[in-house]
This record gives structure tokens, C-alpha cells and sequence, in this order.
């Protein structure tokens, strides 16, 4: 993506003070969902970086990873796992607990996600204190498989999710 549709798409981003806590600034990409260049840009770039990677499964983080995450697959040639919150998967599954910037979750996917050695793309929208992405990779690497790399829309750089995933690669599109 260029400087020019990096900036267009920045601007498609709203900003929404104090939610959902006091001090919070919350990045809501439903503008850029809702615009069909942004949507496009967004998932051209995504699919542009990772096909012909060899990537075999695509890893979404529930509920706004599934939007980029499903389309990313799709492009790539990639089937699609859904991590999700607690108690939302209906087979035996394995779970990892995080923090956010603001409260506690947990995060499961199912027992038979991935096959050992499989190459993983992790996406979501956004990197803010790296637990959400953390949990995601525990989850890969419990079952054997190889994360590849992990994807997001947005980066938060002041909260330092990246170094909670040292070691991993770690691609952006937008940094504020």
C-alpha cells in the first residue's frame, strides 16, 4: 500500500475517547468497514503480503479478526479458525488467558484446529498490549503448528505489543 492510501485509510479511522473506560482511546474501524475502498485496501493489502506464502491456516481473533482474517484466507487459498472467547466453541478445545489494556479474557480454539507443523497466519485488527495476540500464539504452538507471522490493521505502538511477541514477526498496516 502506498504513503497516499496508507493516509486515506488513517483518515477513515474514528477515534472515540474514553471508551469503553476512562482514558481509553478507542479505534473504530466500522468507518473503514463501511467505506468499500477501505474495506479493499485493507484486504488487497493483507492478501498481497501473504499469497504464495504457503500458509495453511489462517487464525482470526473473535470477533473483528474473523472480518479480515475469513477474506485473508479465502485470497490465500488458506482454510479459516476462529479463536474465540470462552465458552463459544462447541467441540473439546484448548484456552489461554491474557490481559487486555483495560480487564482479563481468555481465548479457546478447538483441540483439532491445526495439524502438527502446520504454518499459521495470525490476524486481528488490532495490537494493543500484545495479550490477546500472545494467547493467540500460546494456542499454536500448544498444538504444534508454527506461527508464520501475525497480521493486525492497527498497532498502538505507546502500549508495546511487540514486545510481548519477540521472537514473531509482526506486520501493521496503521500505527498511532
Amino acid at each position: 500500500m502506498d504513503k497516499l492510501q496508507i493516509q486515506k485509510l488513517d483518515e477513515m479511522i474514528r477515534s472515540i475517547p474514553d471508551f469503553p473506560e476512562p482514558g481509553i482511546i478507542f479505534r473504530d474501524i466500522t468507518t473503514a468497514l463501511k467505506d468499500k475502498e477501505g474495506l479493499r485496501l485493507i484486504i488487497e493489502d493483507f492478501t498481497n503480503r501473504y499469497k504464495d506464502k504457503g500458509i495453511d491456516y489462517v487464525l482470526g481473533a473473535d470477533a473483528r479478526g474473523f472480518i479480515f482474517g475469513a477474506a485473508i484466507a479465502y485470497n490465500i487459498g488458506a482454510g479459516f479458525v476462529p479463536a474465540r472467547k470462552s465458552g463459544k466453541l462447541p467441540a473439546e478445545t484448548v484456552r489461554a488467558e491474557y490481559s487486555l489494556e483495560y480487564g482479563k479474557n481468555a481465548i479457546e480454539i478447538h483441540k483439532d484446529a491445526f495439524e502438527k507443523d502446520a504454518k499459521v497466519l495470525i490476524v486481528d485488527d488490532l495490537l494493543a498490549t500484545g495479550g490477546t495476540a500472545k494467547a493467540m500464539v500460546d494456542l499454536v504452538e500448544e498444538l504444534g503448528a508454527k506461527v508464520y507471522e501475525l497480521a493486525f490493521l492497527i498497532e498502538l505502538s505507546d502500549l508495546k505489543g511487540r514486545d510481548v511477541l519477540k521472537g514473531k514477526d509482526v506486520y501493521t498496516i496503521l500505527q498511532f
